[in-house]
């Protein structure tokens, strides 16, 4: 798993965009107009820095637990941060009383399954799961 994560990472590093070698798809609630979206615009969606969706909708960013290897490739992909920097942002923004961090999931079948039931949801699931019942959008550099 971490040499997954370092290959991920290192793709990354050397230039590779979203959607390239990722460990991740990203996924949204069937009824979204969202078929695509920039990491930068991901990033602000799950730092709640936007509330929308591309398509205009009402944005519900859902996390993997901190501990999943997939979460972590995420953060570096998409933040440019570790998880647990972004854990630490996350405890600035509660001290700070400006906001909570998205709702987590213990797996891909508990995102997969409050996406496709949530309007306006998005999140992520290892590359290998399946995503019956959700959208997969494209990441964009």
């Amino acid at each position: 798993m971490k040499r997954i994560i370092v290959a991920v990472v290192a793709a990354f590093a050397l230039g590779a965009g979203p959607g390239q070698a990722q460990e991740f798809q990203v996924v949204v609630n069937p009824s979204s107009g969202t078929s695509e979206i920039s990491a930068a615009e991901l990033s602000k969606i799950f730092q709640k820095k936007s509330t929308k969706l591309p398509s205009g909708e009402a944005a519900k960013p859902v996390d993997l637990g901190k501990e999943s290897g997939v979460r972590e490739a995420f953060s570096k992909a998409v933040h440019g941060r570790s998880t647990a920097q972004i854990e630490s942002y996350w405890q600035q923004q509660i001290f700070a009383g400006k906001d909570v961090p998205p709702d987590q999931k213990g797996s891909d079948t508990d995102v997969l399954a409050y996406v496709a039931s949530t309007p306006g949801a998005i999140g992520y699931v290892s590359a290998g799961a399946g995503a019956s019942g959700v959208k997969v959008v494209k990441v964009a550099g």
